[in-house]
């Protein structure tokens, strides 16, 4: 099969990460006979650098004509800390969810076994959990209009809007979601203060009359926060807002103990776009202590949502988990005993391609 892939690296760990990524997806190429064109772009700080904008035409006219995105990280100090600064990497990234109509943004949320020690919450906690969460990353708060200050600067002000198409075009994907899964959604919202919560929950219990098998709840933002760090088992596929599922994604790093360990897929009907969580983390960039993982991972939600290639996606997480169980990790998973963002990546990207040939 011959694939397109764009590659955004971004700023900060983000060309450390994906340089991982990109070594796992070769050796899938070569074990299961695939070609892969990779096709780099600019995007955030680096962008703003070179052109002035952080999400270049250049850059979106490259992932409309690609087959799928593989993105790294956005952000850089230098804006970071100049509050005047009126072009900003974050731009580039709000702005790349909108062209590219980007309205889904799917986070899986699982625990190791191996590492499940190095977990803030006790392990019989964490143990075994496995759930999913669809946030809607178009809408809501981030995007809604009017917003500003007052001329005088004492005010300032941000709106809300949903529209009952954008909630339902992601709630249908969450109850095919389910449907493979233990077949259990919870509708996360904030219904007894806000309107557009009260939408949502209007809406959400429409579709769910077209999946009788599937069992709805809901939760308000604020319970599924405590339960999410009482009793994460609970979950199986989560369903929210913007702010609520940025909020509640991040949170949930602590279940495996490190947030470079968490991939996500932005979905869309144009094209569809993968990345770790985690931000740019500059503090270490250029020192190859980053955790490769979640980029490796998202590497693998690519091949699965972007391609149908189920069998390579899995051998991605199967290489992952048994890179762990033999401890090749970098220092935010073990002070002591480390290994380089390099090394982890070609670990992983060794076990990926032998598997096939134990297999074949």
């Amino acid at each position: 099969m011959q694939k397109k892939i764009a590659v955004l690296a971004g700023d900060g760990i983000g060309p450390e990460v994906t340089k991982q990524a990109l070594k796992v997806l070769r050796a899938v190429a070569k074990a299961y006979d695939h070609q892969f064109t990779f096709q780099e772009g600019l995007v955030g700080a680096a962008a703003i650098d070179v052109t002035g904008d952080p999400f270049p035409k250049e850059t979106e006219k490259l992932c409309l004509n690609s087959d799928a995105v593989l993105f790294g990280a956005i952000g850089h100090p230098k804006y970071d800390n100049d509050p005047h600064a009126k072009v900003r990497p974050e731009q580039g990234l709000l702005a790349m969810r909108k062209k590219l109509g980007l309205f889904s943004n799917v986070r899986p949320v699982k625990s190791y076994e191996a590492i499940s020690h190095i977990s803030p919450l006790k392990e019989h906690i964490v143990k075994d959990v496995d759930f999913v969460v669809f946030r809607e990353l178009t809408g809501g708060i981030y995007f809604g209009e009017p917003r500003g200050r007052s001329e005088n600067g004492e005010t300032a002000f941000d709106t809300s809007i949903y529209t009952k198409a954008e909630i339902l075009r992601i709630s249908k994907q969450a109850f095919e979601a389910a449907k493979k899964r233990r077949k259990h959604v919870t509708l996360v919202d904030k219904a007894n203060v806000l309107a557009t919560s009260r939408l949502w929950r209007e809406t959400v219990r429409e579709c769910c009359k077209d999946n009788p098998d599937v069992k709805l709840d809901y939760m308000y933002i604020d319970n599924a926060a405590m339960k999410l760090i009482q009793n994460p088992g609970f979950f199986d596929v989560v369903l929210t807002e913007n702010m609520f599922g940025d909020i509640l994604t991040d949170a949930a790093s602590v279940i495996t103990g490190s947030l470079g360990m968490l991939p996500s897929a932005s979905l869309g009907d144009k094209v569809k776009l993968f990345e770790p969580i985690h931000g740019s983390y500059p503090e270490v960039a250029g020192m190859s202590k980053a955790n490769p993982i979640g980029a490796i991972l998202s590497a693998a939600m690519l091949l699965n949502y972007a391609f149908g290639m189920t069998e390579e996606s899995n051998a991605i997480k199967s290489a992952v988990d048994q890179s762990l169980k033999e401890g090749y990790v970098t220092e935010d998973i073990d002070s002591e005993k480390h290994h380089t963002t390099e090394e982890v990546g070609d670990k992983i990207a060794t076990l990926v391609y032998m598997s096939k040939k134990v297999h074949a």
